[in-house]
């Protein structure tokens, strides 16, 4: 949104900061300020206004979390390629079509019914312990968390029933998915769901691998559908997928320890600067779900006690723990709260005016995974 004014680039990407480790929370009250920030993140500025526009929102986000973390919370905040965005470009990384989530829970059915009963589940599961969790991946200035999600849970079933580990194309599933429903979402980087993406594999016989069909809309741009079964045919194949019981813990906590990964719906609008620990910072009376991420297991942490749920996301290994998050979990009484805003993003039209999700973040709302 900035113009070039001069045929001058401020670039302060250094070569030099490639070899530079992650500055980590307890070291940014020790002389780290936005030169140092700019290098380490390869940033670069078209103009100088920008420069100073972003030094500004760096120095306000920096005083916070210094703040935060002097505050003896659960979980630390800490820079990274986020530290220098508007509230508004980091929401376009949030790409879970909420109002299409409500109508489908409200007008279909999953193509397999839920079985799961009430059983006993370990203290604690890593399915990334197991060799069927690849690479963490980075969906860019786009939001097609969805596309991730559903295919990084693909990935997992399928080695877990193959043996073979493919990484699989979110390109696919964003320029190949139909919208059926009309719900006023494009699709792609203008979000989904993953009920959606697993219907779109299964109706053109698989999805392809990531180095036949590579993911091209980093930087938000929507592509035409070029799926081909010669020059880009399935590596994996779907027969159907679950989408498990609404807002409800036990279905939930049973599937993730017997079946495999889960792909979830949470409220992330408040995960921007989240570094280490169990993240317990999400709006529970009214929040906002606008992203899907992949839940890969539960435990407690050893140091604080708390339970949590830890979850995959698609920022990059350089956010969060390596990529990942941990929630708080709640044992029993999950919190409960009212999406009142579940027409943001795109949008249906007669959609339902508020929504109902459980769970820290709202971790219990939407909750699928593949059958291959």
């Amino acid at each position: 949104f900035f113009v070039m004014r001069s045929a001058v680039v401020f670039c302060f990407a250094l070569l030099i900061a490639l070899c530079v480790a992650r500055t980590r929370w307890f070291e940014l009250e020790h002389d780290y300020h936005f030169e140092k920030y700019v290098a380490e993140f390869s940033k670069a500025y078209e103009s100088e206004e920008e420069f100073h526009f972003r030094k500004n929102l760096f120095e306000q986000k920096l005083a916070h979390i210094i703040a935060h973390n002097r505050a003896g919370h659960s979980w630390k905040k800490g820079v990274n390629q986020f530290t220098d965005h508007t509230t508004e470009e980091f929401k376009q990384r949030l790409g879970f079509d909420m109002q299409m989530a409500a109508a489908y829970h409200a007008s279909s059915v999953p193509t397999q019914k839920h079985s799961f009963v009430n059983t006993q589940v370990p203290d604690s599961i890593d399915w990334r312990e197991k060799g069927i969790i690849s690479p963490v991946k980075d969906q860019g200035n786009c939001g097609s968390c969805w596309t991730f999600a559903a295919a990084e849970c693909v990935e997992s079933y399928w080695a877990m029933s193959t043996g073979e580990l493919n990484v699989l194309s979110e390109q696919q599933i964003a320029s190949c998915t139909k919208n059926p429903m009309d719900c006023g979402g494009t699709g792609g980087c203008g979000g989904g769901i993953t009920q959606l993406a697993y219907q779109g594999i299964i109706g053109v016989g698989g999805l392809a691998s990531e180095w036949t069909y590579p993911y091209l809309s980093y930087q938000g741009m929507n592509y035409a559908c070029m799926f081909s079964n010669k020059t880009t045919p399935p590596v994996a194949t779907l027969s159907g997928f679950q989408t498990l019981p609404s807002n409800q813990l036990t279905p939930l906590m049973n599937a993730v320890a017997q079946q495999g990964p889960l792909a979830v719906s949470v409220d992330a609008s408040a995960w921007s600067d989240y570094e280490t620990g169990v993240f317990n910072g999400c709006n529970q009376e009214t929040p906002d779900i606008d992203h899907a991420v992949v839940l890969v297991g539960y435990g407690t942490d050893s140091s604080s006690g708390m339970n949590y749920w830890t979850i995959r996301n698609s920022w990059s290994p350089s956010w969060g723990e390596d990529g990942y998050i941990r929630i708080m979990r709640n044992t029993e009484n999950p919190p409960c709260g009212v999406d009142v805003t579940p027409q943001d993003g795109t949008g249906c039209n007669n959609g339902p005016a508020n929504v109902t999700v459980c769970g820290t973040c709202g971790i219990l709302y939407s909750v699928t995974y593949p059958e291959v």
